[in-house]
């Protein structure tokens, strides 16, 4: 065999372990500076998303901001430094712009690590891509939101609520490569948990959407059966009622709803 024959086969095992066996093809300092360059990338992101809003913000509230970005800053207490992550959110959320909300939120769930703290990240960032109208920001919420509940369900894959938040990100902003996704993840939480008012209700809103107004008297009927001061399930069936013309029954189930 010649040296070049030799050399072919070497490099042909090489590779060929290297696939097999998961080994990665990228040096140790390079994954670094991979990682780094995508919380890099990350740091822009919200910094050109901040500055997209500074319009709307008034004076006091810049100033009121940047007083709590400082102390942030300046602190090396741990619990204390939560705190003001946690205001910086709310105070976010109460200025109208969630998406920045989430990023702060998001801050205190990996200090925190828990099903709670992602959960709300997840909602945060679900307001924002439901209420902002730019796509680049909708993208970023909804890619947020979705890691936020995988991560909440990691923690605690009991609870059915992260489930069932994030099929409703699916539902709300369908992938173009499966507009279906949402509704079959619903479907199928349903057919593992056929008597869960959660996935029963927001089936039986998908259910009014779509028209199918028998399939949403049938479900929202059987979770107000199973939970009877289900205020959601109550005010959607007084909403089929009334789009089907059986105003009697519309206004039983106002009440409820009100």
């Amino acid at each position: 065999m010649s040296k070049l024959q030799i050399g072919v086969l070497t490099v042909g095992l090489f590779l060929f372990c290297l696939l097999y066996f998961g080994f990665s093809p990228i040096p140790k300092n390079l994954a670094g500076i991979e990682s780094k360059r995508a919380m890099s990338s990350e740091v822009t992101d919200i910094n050109n998303l901040i500055r997209d809003v500074q319009a709307e913000l008034t004076s006091d509230q810049k100033s009121y901001l940047i007083t709590l970005e400082k102390e942030i800053e300046g602190s090396e207490n741990e619990s204390n430094k939560q705190e003001l992550l946690k205001r910086l959110s709310g105070k976010w959320f109460e200025y109208k712009q969630p998406h920045i909300a989430g990023f702060y939120a998001e801050k205190v769930a990996e200090i925190e690590n828990t099903p709670i703290a992602w959960s709300i990240v997840g909602t945060t960032f679900a307001s924002a891509f439901k209420s902002k109208s730019e796509k680049k920001v909708k993208d970023y919420a909804l890619g947020k939101a979705i890691g936020a509940f995988e991560n909440a369900i990691s923690l605690d894959p009991e609870d059915i609520q992260h489930k069932v938040n994030l099929a409703l990100c699916y539902v709300e902003y369908p992938p173009q490569d499966n507009p279906m996704k949402g509704i079959l993840q619903l479907i199928n939480l349903n057919k593992d948990n056929p008597d869960n008012p959660l996935v029963l209700t927001n089936l039986g809103r998908l259910a009014i959407q779509t028209g199918q107004y028998d399939k949403a008297i049938q479900r929202l009927g059987r979770a107000v059966e199973i939970e009877p001061e289900n205020r959601t399930a109550n005010c959607l069936l007084a909403q089929v009622y009334s789009e089907t013309g059986n105003q009697e029954k519309a206004a039983l189930f106002l009440k409820k709803c009100q």
